[in-house]
Formats: C-alpha cells, sequence, structure tokens
C-alpha cells in the first residue's frame, strides 16, 4: 500500500472516530447550580463571562479552558462554565489540538460570553473562541449543561 493511500486511510479513519466518538465526561455542577448560572444576573462588582461548546462534533475530546494561564475547567460537548471576575483585562485560553485566545476586558455588571467553537482538525479537534451578542450566547447556554469548577 503506498505511502499516500495510508494517509488518506488514518484521515478517514481519525475523521470518522472524531465524529462519532463516544462522549467524553467531565464533573458536573448540580441542576441546582446550573438553574441559577442561567438566570444571568450579573453581581454590580463582577462580570459575569459564560463560555459554552453548544456543539455535539468532537463530543469525545475534552477542551481545555484557562484564564491568565491558570487552569479552569475542561469542557466537552454541550458545556459551558460561568465565571465571576473582578473589573480587569484576562486572557481565556482554549486548548484542543491548537490554543486559541481571546482577551477580554471585564466591566463590572457586564455580562459576556465566549463561544468555544469546535472544528475539524488533522488528529484531533480544533478551536475557536468567539466573543458573542447577547441572544446567541443565551440560546448557547441554554444548549448547554454547567461543567463543576475547577478545584
Amino acid at each position: 500500500m503506498s505511502s499516500r493511500i495510508r494517509w488518506i486511510l488514518l484521515g478517514s479513519v481519525a475523521s470518522l472516530a472524531f465524529l462519532l466518538g463516544g462522549c467524553a465526561s467531565v464533573p458536573m455542577a448540580s441542576t441546582g447550580a446550573d438553574t441559577a448560572a442561567k438566570q444571568f444576573s450579573p453581581l454590580p462588582d463582577k462580570a459575569n463571562v459564560f463560555i459554552y461548546r453548544s456543539e455535539i462534533i468532537g463530543s469525545a475530546i475534552k477542551m481545555g479552558l484557562y484564564l491568565n494561564d491558570a487552569p479552569i475547567v475542561q469542557t466537552v460537548a454541550k458545556t459551558y462554565t460561568n465565571l465571576q471576575l473582578a473589573p480587569g483585562q484576562y486572557r481565556i485560553r482554549s486548548h484542543a489540538e491548537n490554543n486559541s485566545e481571546l482577551t477580554l476586558d471585564a466591566k463590572a455588571g457586564e455580562i459576556y460570553f465566549i463561544w468555544q467553537e469546535v472544528k475539524m482538525g488533522i488528529m484531533s479537534a480544533r478551536c475557536s473562541l468567539k466573543l458573542v451578542d447577547a441572544e446567541t450566547g443565551r440560546k448557547g447556554v441554554n444548549s448547554c449543561k454547567l461543567v463543576a469548577a475547577h478545584e
């Protein structure tokens, strides 16, 4: 078998596993915490930041989220995290086959929605962080479940 055909077959198998792979799991928050977060009530002295992963594609892949290089949580398909941050500038990074970074200038009393988009990679899932509008973000978060906070 030629090298080219082997690479094509390997890519096909990896793509199929990526699309149809079993669901990965992460620690989940309680139903009560999920319901409370979805009230979208900002604290007056904090920025309320939602980072969500609303797609089913890549469900077998965990993706790490980092705030200023400190780990926050890992996400899987249809999950989100909610951060209450003091005002200031933050660097949010998502890690998969690649890294995607977003800088957020968080303001007190504001709500921010960041979509952790999943994309097809070469051997695994790729990611992209995008700040989205409130309507898009609320819809995305409401389709997901809250992951437990990193300890």
